[in-house]
């Protein structure tokens, strides 16, 4: 039973200081030290409930230091959010102009000052630089969100200086601590300079990501340890960012070989002879596609805490352990911590997400073998027609290039990034702006016919309405055997309402809601994707004529312009006893 009354704890920002130093651990090859901080119910509502222990430590020979933190919760404490957890590096901003997030996404950026001197656009994140320092920036839009990159991806990122022919970069081994699997955008680095380790927020998912502790329930968890790495280069300056960038990106594999890292001084960090390991065969069974069993080529298998089907995408509490299956299925997954978890997986090119019957409990050195295992993903029947690729994205679809005024050139040289521009949501209306898509099945293409976003139409200064998408398709003579099935999966959803209705634009009642949904925001913060949701729907016959079809898709909420929703696939499949009718 909790100890306190249960109102929430609302502390805006917490930069959990430590009152308490320690050195915990000390020899002749390295130190650890702690900054800790017991929470006391006297300061209720001045500083967030949470035990806090940050460690750091330093390594003999290495040119940088770990970092990580415990926090902890003990049974009974008062119910609070918390909506971000991170780690915040400033370099001097006089030193580093250079950033770089991939091989392809670097640059030299704009400073702190220059967003200052600029315009603001739709919200306080977008500024159009009119006179940065550089007048090679001149024009662009700046905004954080434009460098966001998956948890997958996310293993080093940092800033260099050609002055110094320094950098510095902060390096992340493992996404095991990290939010909301291996999928999940975040932040990383962008201007002040400012570099960033996430651990937990809700960009991209909002308030569906559960970081709400509720009921006194005990809870602990090690965020890291992530590495600040400092390299350095001597001769050309001109050549300094590449040689620091491949020096970084292969000390980042360095570091990704040794986790899990036996060097930690906190019993709450197991090392690698304290995980253990699961292994297995994915296999894939749908009759309409194969009749036999297919392999799970690439699939994402992972392992998180006990829920539903796909529910990882929205843990935040809980470890989570994701890895690849090969072109057979096999999948190994190495390195988990002791715990209970449930074994989820999805696989590109199919639709919806799997998870194992059985819970699988992980104790120290055990190897669990669960041998083949089939996902059966959702049919009902053969497909007649589909629209886009089932792979949790609306890339796709058509992405529109941005005003010529509102760009960020680095994005017009990488055309597979081209929806991290600013401003494509106004392009909808540009282009329809009397009357709202029609995809003609058979006709159309999803690359060129289909927009990447729905969101609302323009019609005035601020002001927006409902946009009603057709999908437009025949049917040589309906058939009678049982109900026809569409499949929408969502790739992302922003204080959105889809209304489907079938050949009856004007019945008020539609014939299927999903209802108010989502708060990935990923319209406004240049995501191809958000929170993932899939829904199928049955079509009665009755709703079906022989002949032309039309589906109306209307994102009812037109408040601004950046509710939508990102498709990621859209199948329509006949009744399951039907053999042959894909017309169209």
């Amino acid at each position: 039973m909790p100890l306190f009354h249960s109102v929430p704890v609302r502390i805006p920002v917490s930069r959990l200081r430590g009152t308490k130093f320690s050195i915990v651990g000390k020899d002749k090859n390295q130190i650890e030290i702690s900054f800790s901080r017991k929470w006391h119910h006297s300061a209720w509502n001045s500083t967030v409930p949470l035990n806090v222990d940050k460690r750091y430590i330093l390594r003999r020979g290495s040119a940088g230091f770990y970092t990580y933190t415990i926090l902890e919760r003990p049974e009974g404490w008062p119910d609070f959010e918390m909506d971000q957890v991170r780690i915040v590096l400033k370099p001097d901003s006089e030193m580093f102009h250079f950033m770089a997030i991939s091989d392809k996404i670097q640059r030299v950026m704009p400073t702190a000052e220059d967003r200052k001197l600029g315009r603001q656009l739709a919200y306080s994140e977008a500024v159009l630089l009119t006179h940065p320092g550089n007048p090679a920036l001149k024009g662009e839009v700046d905004d954080k969100y434009e460098y966001s990159i998956e948890n997958r991806d996310d293993k080093v990122h940092g800033w260099m200086s050609k002055k110094l022919g320094v950098g510095i970069w902060v390096i992340s081994p493992s996404d095991e601590y990290v939010a909301g699997g291996p999928l999940k955008q975040d932040l990383t680095s962008h201007v002040g300079p400012i570099l960033l380790s996430m651990f937990t927020s809700t960009h991209y998912t909002g308030k569906d990501l559960n970081t709400r502790y509720r009921d006194g329930k005990p809870w602990r968890k090690v965020y890291g340890p992530v590495f600040v790495y400092l390299n350095s280069v001597s001769g050309r300056p001109r050549r300094s960012y590449r040689k620091l960038w491949r020096d970084a990106k292969s000390h980042m594999k360095k570091e990704v070989r040794k986790w899990p890292y036996g060097f930690l001084q906190s019993e709450h960090f197991p090392c690698a002879d304290q995980r253990g390991s699961v292994a297995g065969q994915l296999l894939v069974g749908d009759k309409y596609v194969n009749q036999t069993l297919m392999t799970a080529n690439n699939a994402y298998v992972g392992l998180a805490a006990p829920g539903k089907a796909g529910s990882w995408q929205t843990d935040a509490k809980g470890y989570q352990f994701w890895t690849r299956a090969n072109e057979e299925g096999y999948f190994l997954i190495k390195n988990v911590r002791p715990g209970n978890y449930n074994l989820y997986a999805f696989v590109p090119g199919i639709i919806g997400d799997y998870k194992f019957e059985a819970n699988i409990t992980i104790k120290p050195g055990s190897e669990t073998d669960l041998g083949a295992i089939v996902y059966h993903p959702p049919r009902n029947g053969p497909t007649l027609w589909e629209i886009g690729v089932p792979d949790r994205t609306a890339s796709e679809f058509f992405i529109p290039d941005p005003k010529p005024f509102l760009t960020n050139k680095l994005y017009t040289h990488i055309l597979s990034d081209k929806f991290r521009q600013y401003g494509l949501w106004d392009r909808y209306t540009e282009l329809y702006p009397h009357h709202d898509l029609v995809y003609r099945i058979g006709n159309s293409k999803c690359h060129q016919d289909w927009f990447f976003a729905h969101v609302p139409r323009k019609t005035g200064n601020k002001t927006y309405t409902a946009a009603t998408w057709q999908i437009v398709f025949k049917l040589r003579k309906p058939s009678f055997a049982g109900n026809y099935t569409l499949h929408l999966a969502l790739a992302s959803a922003h204080a959105s309402e889809l209304q489907v209705r079938f050949n009856d634009k004007s019945v008020k009642k539609p014939h299927f809601s999903t209802g108010l949904i989502g708060k990935d925001n990923a319209v406004a913060r240049h995501g191809i994707h958000g929170l993932y949701r899939l829904y199928s729907i049955p079509v009665p016959r009755r709703l079906l004529r022989r002949g032309s079809n039309r589906i109306y898709l209307t994102q009812s909420r037109s408040n601004d312009a950046f509710r939508g929703i990102m498709y990621d696939y859209v199948r329509f499949e006949g009744p399951r006893e039907l053999l042959v009718d894909r017309e169209g």
